[in-house]
């Protein structure tokens, strides 16, 4: 007698022969060869404000495929639970309030926007999780408490990101995190404000820059790197590893012999980069102020973005404005988006320029 053939159940593929087990989804982004992450884009209804290629989307469709994968209904369901809570976590040892933090504005703009939309928010510091350097498998597992969280700091752990993001859960990076896949972000258009600002030096006559960058790999400082860069290539100028000064330590490494050495050689203006603790700003102006530079009649200086707080009664140095309170509230847009399941698109935020002071002709003598 011929056996009753098993009924497949409605909605799943049927099992590959042998096997008894739900497929996962790590399963089939190792037969895919691809993230787990991506696996949860092309699935899902959440874009994460990623472009998947049609390629990546054929080899994870092929896979679930094969492997007989669906999505596990219960987990679906939990995932869509919500509460109007957003989480904003900090990489930092304590949470920036002081209205001189260069987060401060950031978290204005995430304040207004999550009020106007109807959402609380819950704050998270690194100090709870071990600091910058938080890692391991339940670093951030507190961030579920909300319905999605914003991540704010250059380094962040970025497996734990990723975590979140193959797991569903809606995830917004406050900087450029495009290295990482899957992984949402807003960001500011550092490459096309630093090429306008070489491009304003070179308007004024400028033939050798140099620009003064800490020695970190940060996306927000490859982007300034790039934009310095091209913009030498466009007008013209010299560049290549002699135009940049990289260095862990700004402050110690700037010397006094070594600004005089550029000048020698005919450097007549220097850029810097805004960063969290404003070294290479504060080591390139104090160098220069040693040096006895009358700025900008000697030489012209530039800052890829606001200066320290520190140094804000100086003269106002030419370069940009970059606009926190703008990119907060973008990111909040974003994050309240991937919270509902729709499409989220607005990633880069362009800077002003900020003519500034401290930028005038090349000397004569060049």
């Amino acid at each position: 007698m011929e056996e009753p053939r098993k009924r497949a159940r409605p909605g799943r593929a049927p099992a590959p022969a042998g096997r008894t087990s739900r497929p996962r989804q790590a399963e089939v982004a190792r037969l895919a060869g691809v993230s787990q992450a991506t696996v949860s884009l092309v699935l899902g209804a959440r874009k994460q404000g990623a472009t998947i290629s049609e390629e990546t989307r054929r080899k994870v469709l092929d896979a679930v495929r094969a492997l007989g994968y669906v999505p596990d209904p219960a987990a679906s369901r939990l995932a869509a639970a919500r509460n109007n809570l957003l989480g904003v976590f900090s990489f930092t040892s304590t949470f920036p309030t002081e209205v001189q933090h260069s987060y401060y504005p950031f978290l204005v703009g995430v304040e207004q926007e999550a009020a106007a939309r109807g959402y609380d928010l819950v704050l998270f510091t690194g100090s709870s999780t071990g600091g910058a350097g938080a890692a391991g498998p339940n670093a951030l597992a507190r961030v579920r408490l909300a319905d999605g969280c914003l991540f704010l700091g250059r380094h962040a752990p970025a497996e734990e990101l990723l975590r979140l993001v193959a797991d569903g859960f809606p995830v917004v990076h406050l900087g450029r995190r495009d290295e990482l896949e899957g992984l949402a972000w807003v960001g500011a258009d550092y490459i096309s404000a630093s090429r306008e600002v070489v491009a304003h030096l070179a308007a004024l006559g400028h033939r050798r820059v140099v620009l003064v960058r800490e020695d970190d790999e940060a996306p927000a400082s490859t982007d300034r790197e790039h934009g310095f860069l091209k913009g030498l290539e466009e007008a013209g100028l010299p560049g290549g590893p002699a135009a940049v000064f990289r260095s862990a330590d700004p402050e110690g490494e700037l010397t006094a012999e070594r600004l005089r050495g550029w000048l020698d050689e005919g450097v007549t203006a220097f850029v810097a980069e805004e960063t969290d603790t404003g070294d290479a700003w504060r080591a390139l102006h104090g160098a220069a102020h040693f040096v006895g530079i009358d700025c900008p009649r000697d030489a012209s200086l530039a800052l890829l973005g606001s200066p320290p707080p520190d140094l804000a009664e100086e003269p106002v140095p030419t370069g940009f404005d970059i606009p926190r309170p703008q990119l907060g509230a973008a990111a909040v847009r974003m994050l309240a988006a991937l919270v509902s399941g729709e499409e989220a698109a607005e990633p880069l935020v362009a800077c002003t320029f900020r003519p500034g002071s401290t930028a005038g002709p090349a000397p004569s003598r060049y």
